[in-house]
């Protein structure tokens, strides 16, 4: 592979006048030389049926729309509510069983996440609904970073940016074959079979993890002051502002996908599915190259993962007008926007010092309000008469500010030190 050139800013690896994640033991491990695959595959099946069970619903929106008597758009609150759940859930969770041990609250947090689904399949009415698909994604950003975590603790001595993106597969690889395998079953069978399946996908975690997962002694159990202190470092709260709006970009774009690909490029619907999982696809590829480069510098892996974005996001204005064209901009979109989650993970957790379940957990929030933002700018320009390649200009708009955000506080961490 040929060797990626130094960006014009020389980040440093250290990212913060703080200790760094080196001198931090909640992530160390005694030398591992060997990677604990059963482990790894486990927390993975978790992402899986996460990712699953928060993008069926868009898919499965008229279903339940028809199912429930409610319009369309008001079946959207649905979709919202997870969102809120994944927003409140994350800094909640991780604070509140800061003392829990880790292998032990990955177990809970699976189980509520099935609790969760199986209440969705079993809801009489739309606000029993709403209120299942909240349940749904409080366990949301609180998985991740404790299954972060606890993949670095067990990832062989400098891969734990590849093994945080092992977890991070499970999430993408969703796109490809979670999400559309659980709405067909769902537009066939009915909806609430779709999320019988993500529960039985949870169940398998939970057994999975308490079977193959070891304890996990390498990472420190905190309390909820220690983990709420990350909430004042500025380091961490400015690299969650970083992924808010950077990655922001590619949810613009994904949102109004279908559209964009029939009334712009001229795509047959029937061939959408096939676009949407080379997005997955991209997002597996970009997931796995973001890994490999935030193990060789984290800080020089974000900024060429947000400068990609930029460059693909701006040329989707063009490409979307032809099939073929569509079709690879949209594996590039989607792998971009993947390549930068694992650095980002990988920096909360070095600048959040002793505080890193709460800081890894709240990228996963933060990620969640870029989907927000990304969809509703993307909606206001739509609406505003600009068309459906108007979204991609907003994304790389928001790609540009994360480029400059992220520069900023690595200037400030530099000044810092």
């Amino acid at each position: 592979m040929a060797s990626v050139s130094e960006p014009a800013v020389a980040f440093p690896q250290s990212s913060s006048a703080e200790p760094s994640a080196a001198d931090v033991p909640a992530v160390d491990h005694p030398g591992r030389t060997d990677w604990h695959v059963p482990a790894m595959l486990a927390l993975a099946l978790g992402g899986f049926g996460i990712g699953t069970t928060e993008f069926v619903t868009m898919g499965l929106l008229p279903d339940i729309a028809h199912a429930m008597n409610v319009s369309e758009p008001t079946a959207g609150h649905a979709v919202s509510a997870y969102a809120l759940g994944v927003v409140v859930g994350a800094p909640v969770i991780a604070a509140l069983c800061a003392r829990v041990p880790r292998k032990r609250l990955l177990i809970a947090l699976m189980v509520a996440f099935t609790v969760g689904n199986v209440a969705t399949v079993l809801a009489p009415s739309f606000a029993t609904l709403t209120a299942a698909r909240f349940v749904s994604g409080l366990p949301h950003g609180a998985y991740f970073g404790v299954a972060s975590l606890a993949a670095a603790t067990l990832a062989p001595v400098g891969q734990r940016a590849k093994a945080v993106a092992a977890v991070m597969l499970g999430l993408s690889a969703a796109n490809v074959v979670g999400v559309p395998a659980a709405t067909w079953l769902g537009q066939h069978l009915g909806w609430r079979d779709a999320y019988g399946v993500v529960a039985v996908i949870g169940l398998a975690t939970v057994f999975a993890i308490a079977k193959f997962v070891p304890e996990l002694t390498g990472v420190r159990v905190t309390d909820p002051r220690t983990e709420l202190g990350a909430l004042g470092r500025s380091q961490v709260l400015l690299t969650l502002l970083v992924g808010a709006v950077g990655f922001g970009g590619m949810f613009a774009v994904y949102t109004y996908i279908t559209t964009t690909l029939t009334d712009v490029a001229g795509m047959p619907i029937g061939l959408v599915p096939i676009v949407l999982a080379l997005f997955g696809l991209g997002m597996i590829a970009g997931n796995i190259v973001g890994g490999v480069l935030a193990d060789r510098g984290v800080e020089r892996a974000v900024f060429l993962a947000l400068v990609s974005m930029v460059v693909i996001l701006a040329g989707f204005v063009a490409a979307a007008h032809n099939p073929f064209t569509a079709g690879a901009g949209a594996f590039l979109v989607g792998a971009s926007g993947a390549a930068l989650a694992p650095g980002l993970q990988i920096r909360l957790m070095d600048v959040a010092h002793d505080a890193q379940t709460l800081a890894a957990a709240l990228n996963h929030a933060a990620l969640n309000i870029a989907n927000a933002a990304g969809a509703w700018l993307g909606g206001l320009v739509i609406a505003a008469g600009l068309g459906y390649t108007a979204p991609a200009v907003v994304g790389a708009g928001l790609a540009v500010a994360g480029v400059l955000m992220f520069t900023g506080t690595v200037w400030l961490a530099r000044r810092a030190r």
